[in-house]
């Protein structure tokens, strides 16, 4: 029998967030014959938590909720984290002592863009280096070209879109540079998606009376929720009427709720907080909306898919991947203007939603669980 290959993968925490769900769908995957699996979180905390095989050690640095604003009293438990990480970040041989238990690792993952640091000051110099890209690090002010530049200190980089994939070869100095950046699809597990989908809801907020539009992601501007809330309300002053659910939390939340009073909007858009299963009220909505200023790889988008729902979308990272250049939804610049174009183009010519479904319909979707999944273990034997 061959010895499994022993690998160490690194992520900030299991949290409902587009790269933890992707860890997760391809750990639940992962052939345990093979890979013996050491997963170090630093922060032990997180909806995806309990979903993380039983045959994958678990290890983290520190037990405790995630803390997102600066309340006086969180201010020594948040500094006191900073400072334990850092101490792991400098000396990068206690971890793997007295946390890992000295083990020795044949690959080494970052499972997010923002673990490069840990990685590479991994005392442990044999192993191969990967990192996974899972957002548009050249729309990230603190990533800038010399920062990315020592992403090429990784034996290979995963990008999620075609976009990160050219941006990253830009930086490369030598073909075996180029040669490290692979593209790979976020694994979308279908039949899962398909199943959560059909779980009983009762708080949909609307009557089927109107069209609905759906936006699902945390509240941050990123999201462009604000942009959102104008151009609902100028199509709504134009006459064409429409709803929109917001499914999601985050710090933005209360602001974007009181630009909607301030619009006077509290009868067409209703913001829903976060939802573990947010795929019913995906499924019950009319079209898709994306707004949002920049992303990684829009793991909602194929989920929307999946559900065979029309899509608008801003041009961002990943998008024109995923739609295939405009072939499944409506892929529009990333402006408000923009915006308002693609949702006034759904909401006039009634034809174009079965079009786009039609096609969706007949397309093998390339993001599909075990592509993603064959593809990746591939990349982990062959390093």
């Amino acid at each position: 029998m061959t010895e499994k290959k022993k690998i160490l993968i690194r992520i900030g925490s299991l949290r409902h967030g587009g790269a933890e769900k992707v860890l997760i769908n391809f750990l639940k995957n992962l052939p345990e014959d093979k890979y013996e699996v050491d997963l170090l979180i630093n922060l032990y905390t997180g909806m995806y938590i309990q979903e993380v095989p039983s045959w994958v050690n678990l290890y983290y640095l520190i037990k405790g909720e995630m803390i997102t604003t600066n309340k006086p009293h969180e201010i020594p438990v948040k500094a006191f984290r900073v400072l334990y990480q850092k101490m792991f970040l400098k000396f990068p041989s206690l971890l793997y002592r007295f946390v890992l238990k000295n083990k020795k690792y044949d690959v080494e993952i970052a499972a997010i863009h923002g673990m490069y640091r840990e990685l590479l000051s991994s005392p442990q110099k044999e192993s191969k280096k990967i990192i996974w890209i899972q957002n548009d690090i050249f729309n990230l002010k603190e990533y800038t070209p010399d920062i990315i530049r020592k992403f090429f200190k990784f034996d290979r980089i995963l990008v999620i879109s075609n976009k990160l994939k050219e941006e990253m070869q830009k930086l490369a100095i030598n073909d075996k540079e180029k040669q490290s950046v692979v593209k790979i699809f976020n694994p979308i597990d279908k039949e899962d998606t398909l199943q959560k989908a059909n779980a009983d809801i009762n708080d949909y907020p609307f009557s089927k009376d109107l069209p609905t539009f759906i936006t699902i992601g945390t509240v941050y501007p990123q999201k462009g929720y604000d942009r959102l809330l104008d151009v609902h309300k100028k199509l709504i002053d134009e006459g064409l009427k429409h709803q929109i659910i917001i499914i999601g939390d985050g710090f933005d939340f209360d602001t974007i709720q009181s630009k909607l009073n301030q619009l006077g909007l509290q009868s067409t858009v209703k913001m829903l907080g976060f939802r573990s299963n947010p795929y019913p009220y995906l499924k019950k909505s009319d079209f898709y909306v994306m707004s949002s200023r920049h992303e990684g790889f829009p793991t909602i988008i194929a989920e929307a898919l999946i559900l065979n729902k029309p899509i608008v979308s801003t041009d961002v990272s990943g998008i024109k991947d995923l739609l295939q250049d405009g072939k499944l939804g409506i892929i529009t610049p990333n402006s408000e203007d923009g915006i308002y174009e693609g949702m006034k183009k759904l909401l006039t010519e009634k034809e174009l939603s079965k079009h786009y479904e039609k096609e969706i319909a007949h397309t093998d979707l390339p993001f599909v669980l075990q592509k993603s999944v064959t593809y990746l273990q591939e990349i982990i034997d062959e390093v």
